[in-house]
């Protein structure tokens, strides 16, 4: 291959992203992982619909949609499996063009995530490799050792930049000398995935069983997948739930009247869940995403919908500044605008996870008195089922706020339909957009034309022109990952926010 310009150690869902999206920039890239394929353990379980939309980028999305199931929210249960409380998702097409929520089997998002990245040349995947140093000589040069696990053959690769999305246990983040801060949150769980063809007949959402004692967490994640986490008891090990008989105490109120002969236990492992995030996500051209930088309790299923967000938020930006459209400082934005969105997530999974287990006999009674009610607090149901990103603060990339009630700049823009079939993210092309109620004149058109970025106009009616409507403005300018960057009411007052960035111009 060509000198990388970037290498990315890791080669799970986050860091195969960030190397597809920056392909699709005409960045050379590397991709080094210790594994020769994918790992063929069932972990991560869902993705939101912002994160589908991160998917379709990469031009997955219907293949996706074949292999995941949408869902219909979450349940709260109390041990007798009585419901304490419901909060419903749709299960059809919302504001970000997919289901708000996605059942999957990550070995199969990992296949697809593979066999697309044969559709981009600029990227080079090895795998079988340990990668054993990571070092920044400072001068503008990232070096990167690795070894052939099979032939002990040891290379030496140097590069631009360096992503680590190696994980919780990361080489990366431990070489450029980031600690985690810990949040005190660590529980041991027994996960369990069974595969059967017959029917269970339970409520297809996700089920949370609130018991101090023995909390768990139940969801169906495709035609015939299934899976179960259950609380370990200090006393207990995954090894004393080896078969479907002493498994059957646990899983029982869900399998009634099913024959065991008819379910097939995949896996038993045992996982302890954490909180922690990285104190630094950059040492110079050193960068830390998904779990390298984060590790989110998964009661609200946004771990790996992190990772994605984490590659999505940095790939447009590094792609800007090594074409030499963004000043090398946009890059500090990166840490500044995600940081705050996973330590949002993180508290509101822990949120989640005491309301689950904390209290003992007192916390069941107040359960069963406050959660049928939970859903009278203004904007809980947002936080227990929406991904929902957050606003982003202002940085390099989010211009001052220009908007009233209830804001857009640093939200998402909605994934609209459009008058000609395609959605927003289409037309966009991994650039970005200038959305307006009102055509541009023709020296406005060759400002935006100049700065490579697409003008969709708002008619009136549209969903677009409703979305600018509510939050009070006219014009928006629209980031290459959907965030709104400035807003207001009139375009001459939002095109000035609009930079350089041309998305079709390869490096």
């Amino acid at each position: 291959m060509t000198v990388p310009v970037v290498i990315v150690v890791g080669a799970g869902p986050t860091g195969i992203t960030a190397a597809t999206l920056l392909a699709g920039y005409g960045v050379d890239v590397l991709v080094l992982d210790r594994w020769e394929g994918v790992y063929p353990q069932p972990r991560a379980v869902h993705l939101d619909d912002e994160s589908m939309r991160i998917l379709a980028r990469l031009g997955i999305a219907d293949e996706f949609a074949a292999i995941s199931r949408p869902a219909l929210g979450l349940r709260l249960l109390d041990k007798t499996h009585h419901v304490l409380a419901e909060f419903g998702r749709t299960t059809e097409i919302g504001v970000h063009g997919y289901p708000q929520a996605n059942m999957y089997d990550q070995p199969d998002l990992e296949h697809l995530l593979r066999t697309n990245l044969k559709n981009y040349p600029r990227v080079v995947l090895r795998g079988n490799v340990e990668v054993t140093d990571v070092t920044d000589d400072h001068r503008g040069r990232v070096r990167v050792s690795y070894t052939d696990r099979d032939s002990g053959a040891q290379h030496v690769v140097d590069a631009d930049y360096v992503l680590g999305c190696d994980g919780a246990n990361s080489l990366v983040r431990n070489r450029i000398g980031v600690t985690m801060a810990d949040w005190r949150f660590d529980q041991r769980w027994l996960v369990v995935d069974i595969a059967t063809t017959a029917e269970l007949a339970q409520w297809e959402g996700v089920h949370q069983v609130c018991d101090p004692v023995r909390a768990a967490t139940y969801m169906r994640i495709g035609p015939t997948r299934y899976r179960w986490e259950f609380r370990l008891l200090p006393t207990e090990r995954a090894q004393d739930f080896a078969d479907l008989s002493a498994l059957t105490p646990l899983i029982g109120p869900w399998i009634a009247g099913i024959d065991h002969r008819d379910l097939e236990l995949v896996r038993v492992a045992e996982y302890t869940f954490r909180a922690r995030i990285a104190d630094r996500w950059r040492s110079g051209p050193i960068f830390l995403l998904g779990d390298a930088a984060h590790l989110t309790p998964p009661f609200i299923g946004q771990g790996l919908c992190a990772g994605l967000r984490d590659a999505m938020n940095l790939a447009w930006k590094l792609a800007g500044v090594l074409r030499g459209d963004f000043p090398e400082a946009v890059l500090n934005s990166y840490e500044a605008e995600r940081k705050p969105h996973a330590r949002y997530m993180i508290a509101t999974a822990l949120g989640v996870g005491k309301a689950m287990t904390a209290g003992g006999r007192l916390g069941d009674a107040l359960r069963r008195v406050i959660a049928p009610r939970l859903h009278l607090i203004p904007g809980l149901r947002d936080k227990l089922v929406d991904g929902a990103t957050p606003a982003l603060r202002r940085s390099a990339l989010v211009g001052a706020r220009r908007t009233l009630r209830p804001g857009l700049t640093g939200r998402l823009a909605p994934n609209a339909l459009l008058a000609n079939g395609q959605r927003l993210d289409d037309v966009q092309g991994g650039g970005f957009a200038l959305i307006t109620t009102t055509p541009p004149r023709g020296d406005q058109h060759a400002a935006i034309d100049t700065r490579g970025a697409r003008v969709v106009v708002a008619d009136p009616g549209t969903e677009l022109a409703t979305w600018l409507s509510r939050g009070r403005a006219d014009a928006a300018v629209v980031r290459p990952d959907g965030t709104v960057m400035a807003a207001g009411r009139h375009l001459d007052t939002v095109l000035p926010h609009l930079p350089t960035f041309r998305p079709q111009q390869p490096r």
